[in-house]
C-alpha cells in the first residue's frame, strides 16, 4: 500500500517538474516545454488566416509562399532571422511581430499573450 503512494507521489512530481500537469496546456516536443494548447492554437491559425502566408502541415489551404514555410519549426536555430528559437521568443514574435522586426511583413494580429502561445504550441507540434 505504501509503494502505492510513493508511485502517486512520484509520477506527480514529475508531471510537476516536466510541465505536463496543467490540463493539457502544456506541450513538449523536440525537447521543448511551452504552455499553451496546440489543438486552439491550430483554430486561431485558420481563423486569422495565417496559411494566406505560410506553407503549415495541418491547415488546409495553407500553402502562402509570402512566408517561409512553417514545417519543423521547433528544428530551426532562428526566428525571422532575429531571435533565437525558444519558446519566449516565439510567443513575443507571434503577438506582435512588428515590435521586434519593424519592416518585417508579418503584422500585429492584435493577438493576446495566451493566443500567441497556443499558436506557438501548435508550431512545436509541426514535423
Amino acid at each position: 500500500m505504501r509503494m502505492g503512494y510513493a508511485a502517486v507521489w512520484l509520477v506527480a512530481g514529475g508531471c510537476l517538474l516536466l510541465g505536463g500537469c496543467t490540463g493539457g496546456k502544456a506541450v513538449r516536443s523536440y525537447g521543448i516545454a511551452i504552455n499553451g494548447d496546440p489543438h486552439r492554437g491550430k483554430e486561431l491559425i485558420e481563423a486569422y488566416g495565417c496559411g494566406a502566408c505560410h506553407m503549415i502541415p495541418g491547415i488546409r489551404d495553407a500553402r502562402g509562399l509570402v512566408g517561409p514555410p512553417l514545417t519543423l519549426f521547433a528544428e530551426r536555430t532562428m526566428i525571422a532571422g532575429e531571435l533565437p528559437n525558444n519558446p519566449d521568443n516565439l510567443v513575443q514574435w507571434v503577438e506582435n511581430p512588428p515590435a521586434i522586426e519593424p519592416k518585417t511583413a508579418m503584422p500585429d494580429l492584435g493577438l493576446s499573450k495566451k493566443q500567441a502561445e497556443d499558436i506557438a504550441a501548435y508550431l512545436y507540434t509541426l514535423r
